[in-house]
């Protein structure tokens, strides 16, 4: 496993991050596909095996079950010191006041109770969901400098907003002397650049890392067109990848596997980890094999004619986020 820093922080993470939004209670009601903490367990083990030390999650994955299931998984498989731990905030817990968004009832109440499920007095990195169009970025941002100075929070991160979205809570950290975002959590992959167009250049000029979601495209860029997983049968978003203008991409990553004789799954990590911004993309495994194909492409470099055969595929499209 190779490390990097965090966009400019001096925070080292893994090149491959552990997404755990595939564990938790299917009874909590976020998904039916999830693994319970026994099935989720050979996987923390094995992140720790190859050295996977970015483990992600959130408060809404699984009703708060993701979070108990990682916080038990940390002191159960490694050590508090040695995980970089993330988690977010903005999503509906409950009805109340301060069940969702980012007031700053709800940050406070939505901190505490992570910690409370992680078993941590702190989080690595804090992101902020998406972006709440309801509450003044002074007042998220001033909740969130106070997490950083209180020591709950070491780092903060954002997901899936426009630019000028991202732009807007920065420029506010920046007047007011709060600590700003060093993470940006987006959707990119091989099927899906459209970042590239306004924040990707906004993260690289400001020196925010990606630490992007969904790297396989929902397991589309990993398997030949046409497959199914038990997850792709049953997700609504990720048969949102079963497009015909993402087949040319599909098959084009299939290809470059072939020649090269690996998984498509390393040929799709490889081109992005490739992206200077990229700094940690967060990997789902609910089999043996992801987190072993995933590790295995942080060594696969592509050859300048192999990127501009998968790029080269690709369909500009509108924007959207999940």
């Amino acid at each position: 496993m190779e490390y990097v820093r965090l966009g400019r922080t001096g925070l080292k993470v893994s090149r491959i991050g552990l997404g755990c939004m595939s564990y938790g209670s299917a009874a909590a009601g976020m998904h039916q596909w999830t693994l319970d903490e026994q099935a989720a367990a050979p996987f923390f083990r094995q992140a720790v095996e190859l050295g996977v030390t970015f483990w992600d999650t959130a408060n809404v994955y699984q009703g708060g079950t993701s979070e108990e299931i990682v916080g038990r998984a940390i002191a159960r498989f490694s050590r508090r010191e040695d995980i970089v731990l993330a988690t977010k905030v903005s999503g509906k817990m409950h009805d109340g006041p301060g069940g969702s968004g980012l007031s700053r009832k709800a940050i406070l109440e939505q901190v505490d109770a992570s910690l409370r499920r992680l078993g941590t007095d702190y989080i690595d990195v804090y992101y902020i969901h998406r972006f709440d169009e309801q509450t003044p970025v002074e007042e998220t941002m001033a909740t969130l400098d106070g997490l950083i100075r209180s020591g709950k929070v070491r780092y903060l991160g954002a997901s899936s907003m426009w630019a000028w979205q991202f732009a807007k809570l920065q420029q506010s950290a920046v007047v007011n002397g709060w600590t700003a975002f060093s993470a940006m959590q987006d959707q990119y992959n091989v099927l899906k650049r459209e970042e590239e167009r306004d924040m990707i250049p906004m993260c690289w000029d400001q020196g925010v890392g990606l630490t992007p979601y969904s790297p396989l495209a929902k397991g589309r860029a990993a398997r030949p067109w046409g497959e199914q997983t038990t997850r792709s049968s049953a997700d609504g978003v990720a048969r949102t990848f079963d497009r015909d203008v993402d087949k040319p991409v599909v098959d084009a990553v299939q290809a470059v596997a072939a020649a090269r004789g690996v998984p498509m799954a390393q040929v799709a990590l490889a081109w992005l980890l490739s992206k200077p911004v990229v700094s940690c993309p967060i990997v789902g495994a609910t089999q043996p094999h992801h987190l072993l194909h995933a590790v295995a492409a942080v060594e696969l470099s592509l050859t300048a004619d192999e990127t501009a055969e998968l790029e080269g595929r690709y369909t500009p499209q509108d924007n959207y986020w999940w």
